[in-house]
């Protein structure tokens, strides 16, 4: 009897110094998801960033045909996803519900969509669903008659550039009213193909030639506040603003004051992609924006609070991203994004077990 409470008490004296060893060692460990790569068995995803300025910006006289070699470098790999910097019409139906937030989101980014859903009867919601059910049956061979279906469907659940990818595929007499498709919606596919804009000019002409079905709006702002004071916003302005001004800014706006006059041919602009994606310009991004903004010392950190915003940004954008890729493991996507997204896309998806990041301006060499 002596000895067994002996032996009780020296267990019990252990098991608190065994926990705390084993606690340390586990304290001691670094949990790292990109060094834990797999799987086993099967391709992984793979996943190439093209950073993008925005072509909306570039003067009139910039030509579509000067893309020509960019879109051909990346239908080179083959990408079976291509995911946009767009918003989708889902998360804009939900913006919509909560207008004291997101009113001024939703008038810059979400387009009307009342004029669809007259023609084909189908709210977002309902149109995203019926497209969802037709999508996986629909055969390369598609009738003219179901891509025109389709691309109104697409239309009424906020996706143009969806819409539009299912208009080109039809032969140019069979871009016509019907299906769904009325005058009004005719008039705005015919508009949104001359659009200066690298989801119509590069990801709908590269699902197009790859025989893709769709692209995937993966764009995320559900992190924009609501109107702030304007003691706030004069207060935010001037602090990131001077924040921002600052040598490292000097040197890229150096890098792309050079970078953006190569427009006059399709290899000056191959050479302007390259040097957009070039993991050189990484820390100029970061020293001359998001570095800058969150070392800037305003009492109400207002850098801090725009540095929040943007990390949040990508994270969402980054799981719409792994989402689609979920659904479809062992594929190509091809994201294509401004710029400044592009090194933090690259460092969220390499964190991904199964995914593999072509880093910088690999492809496009």
């Amino acid at each position: 009897m002596k000895h067994t409470l002996i032996r009780t008490a020296l267990v019990a004296l252990m098991v608190p110094v065994a926990l705390s060893i084993a606690c340390s060692a586990v304290a001691q460990t670094k949990f790292e998801p990109n060094k834990l790569k797999g799987p086993k068995q099967g391709p992984m995803n793979q996943v190439f960033v093209l950073g993008t300025p925005h072509l909306s910006e570039f003067s009139k006289d910039f030509s579509a045909s000067h893309l020509r070699l960019v879109v051909e470098k990346m239908e080179a790999w083959k990408p079976e996803i291509i995911a946009i910097e767009k918003i989708s019409g889902v998360q804009c139906d939900h913006m919509k519900r909560y207008q004291f937030r997101y009113a001024d989101t939703v008038k810059s980014y979400c387009p009307d969509t009342s004029d669809a859903q007259r023609a084909t009867g189908l709210d977002v919601p309902a149109a995203t669903a019926e497209i969802e059910k037709q999508l996986p049956n629909l055969s390369k061979e598609a009738s003219a008659a179901q891509r025109r279906h389709l691309a109104a469907l697409f239309l009424a659940a906020g996706e143009g550039p969806s819409a539009l990818v299912q208009w080109l595929k039809l032969a140019e007499s069979e871009r016509r009213v019907g299906d769904g498709i009325d005058d009004a919606l005719m008039q705005r596919l015919e508009k949104m193909k001359t659009s200066m804009n690298e989801n119509i000019q590069i990801a709908v002409p590269l699902a197009v030639r790859l025989g893709l079905e769709r692209i995937y709006s993966v764009d995320d702002h559900t992190a924009d506040s609501g109107p702030s004071s304007a003691e706030d916003e004069k207060g935010a302005n001037e602090a990131i603003s001077k924040a921002w001004n600052n040598t490292v800014g000097a040197k890229r706006r150096i890098v792309q004051d050079k970078l953006e006059k190569l427009t006059h041919s399709p290899e000056e602009v191959l050479q302007m992609y390259r040097g957009y994606n070039s993991t050189s310009l990484y820390p100029l991004i970061f020293g001359s924006d998001f570095g800058a903004a969150m070392n800037e010392g305003s009492s109400k950190h207002y850098g801090r609070q725009y540095l929040g915003y943007w990390e949040t940004r990508n994270l969402r954008m980054v799981s719409n991203i792994r989402d689609v890729m979920g659904m479809a493991p062992g594929k190509r996507t091809l994201a294509i994004v401004g710029v400044s997204h592009k090194p933090y896309y690259e460092a969220y998806l390499d964190m991904m077990h199964d995914v593999k990041v072509h880093v910088g301006d690999t492809l496009l060499k």
